[in-house]
């Protein structure tokens, strides 16, 4: 997810004096999650700030790092050759890099973690990572399941997209009640895989052991799913999403005035769509959903992240200054990459970033997907809802913060019923600081309240 993924795009932050690259010297290890793969990644340091990154899974070793920066506690780097970038906010006493992967569009989270250091004089480390032993994640559910499970494929009208996914009936003949899950952003398989979590796995189980169909989907061009992405948006995902509550309702075994939706992070965005364009939608849910623009939701995003991460107050309000002007740049112009890009270079070489970065940071915030994303306004499509809502927000999600689009979405739609758990993340986890880099090592993928809350409230529709 979005991060989770589960996770949004990466808020792009800068300020704050430059540092040599070289006090990063050493291993720096990590994982990324694609298409519910985790993917190792390695960073290698020399002692005067040159770089080289490998993804030993991929076969890939040796990539040349270009423009290697610390600053203001921030670290940024490009990776010309895989058309990617690195953003992250240094934390436990520079030991941890929590930030964000950029390639193609996509915006994945990675932390990096250092694994070794380098004296001065030291040649750079080899390419090497230990194997990690699987992490435990109880909520898992396992066979034998009291409901059926059938693999199912579903036509959209876009060319090239046909969807796989997996629809779980509860015993009988029916018709049942349905709801149809919608990942969050990033390219998510069914189950929304990360970190070895499959949040969408357990409340797929749990609803169906209620009574309720559930259908969920793996993105296009992830697993068994089909088509292209590179120059998706969420109107994109709308349309596959629309045609995933078509496959619904054109089943016997389905009760036809009785489908919701359930959206995480961005699917919070999506759903509210969907419903707009099939007046047959009967109720929703949001887990995480956004209610202002994506541009203000990641200039909050980025002051959550970095207050979290313990950055000082003057470097905060500077970098969401900052990311401020840039998601207004891109708003205005949204309607152009090329235009985009045009007016955030300017910007970016105000804050100091040398041409790599500068080229790689526009590339990231001119990609289709973040354009539509910047721009867009839910509160039309939230405010022409008129069926049953609920909405959960974490209270220490520090990618779609809570106090934000809590009280935006009291604002613009009073009939929601809007719950906000005070300890969750962004994954509905329990949490300490809500950053990002906690997500793989809490055990829990759905605290029970959430999932009670969850579930209890759609099996009385």
């Amino acid at each position: 997810m979005t991060i989770l993924a589960l996770t949004l795009a990466a808020a792009v932050s800068i300020a704050g004096a430059q540092t040599p690259a070289g006090e990063l010297a050493g291993r720096w290890e990590g994982r990324v999650n694609v298409g519910g793969q985790s993917l190792r990644v390695v960073l290698n340091v020399d002692a005067v700030g040159g770089a080289t990154i490998d993804s030993p899974d991929q076969g890939v070793n040796g990539l040349p790092v270009s423009g290697l920066s610390v600053q203001g506690g921030v670290v940024r780097f490009a990776v010309p050759a895989a058309g990617g970038s690195f953003e992250g906010t240094l934390t436990d006493a520079g030991r941890t890099v929590n930030g964000v992967l950029s390639q193609g569009g996509a915006s994945l989270p990675l932390v990096l973690t250092r694994v070794m250091e380098l004296a001065p004089s030291a040649p750079p480390p080899p390419p090497v990572i230990t194997p990690a032993a699987a992490p435990s994640r109880p909520q898992t559910p396992v066979p034998p399941f009291p409901y059926r499970s059938q693999d199912v494929v579903i036509a959209t009208p876009t060319p090239g997209v046909q969807l796989a996914g997996t629809l779980t009936l509860p015993e009988g003949a029916g018709p049942f009640p349905a709801v149809l899950l919608i990942t969050g952003s990033g390219q998510q398989d069914r189950d929304e895989t990360v970190f070895g979590h499959k949040p969408f796995l357990v409340l797929a189980d749990a609803l169906t052991r209620r009574g309720v169909a559930v259908l969920r989907v793996d993105d296009r061009g992830v697993g068994g799913s089909t088509g292209p992405v590179a120059e998706a948006t969420s109107a994109d995902f709308a349309v596959d999403a629309e045609a995933s509550v078509a496959f619904l309702e054109a089943r016997a075994d389905i009760a036809h005035d009785r489908i919701g939706l359930i959206g995480h992070s961005e699917g919070g965005t999506i759903a509210p769509l969907v419903a707009g364009a099939d007046p047959d939608v009967a109720f929703l849910v949001m887990i995480a959903g956004p209610a202002v623009s994506g541009g203000d939701l990641l200039v909050e995003q980025s002051r959550a992240i970095q207050q979290a991460s313990g950055l000082p107050p003057a470097t905060v309000e500077a970098n969401v200054a900052l990311q401020a002007r840039i998601m207004a740049a891109v708003a205005a112009n949204a309607g152009s990459a090329r235009d985009v890009a045009a007016a955030v270079d300017p910007i970016f070489a105000e804050a100091g970033l040398p041409e790599a970065q500068r080229q790689a940071a526009a590339a990231q915030v001119s990609a289709p997907w973040t354009r539509w994303f910047v721009a867009h306004d839910p509160r039309p499509s939230l405010a022409a809802l008129h069926i049953p809502v609920l909405a959960l927000y974490g209270g220490k999600d520090a990618q779609v913060p809570a106090e934000q689009n809590a009280t935006a979405l009291r604002a613009i739609l009073p009939s929601a019923e809007i719950v906000v758990l005070p300890n969750l993340n962004h994954l509905m986890q329990p949490a300490v600081t809500g950053l990002p880099a906690e997500y793989a090592g809490i055990a829990t993928t759905l605290d029970p309240q959430a999932l009670k809350t969850i579930v209890d409230w759609v099996a009385v529709r």
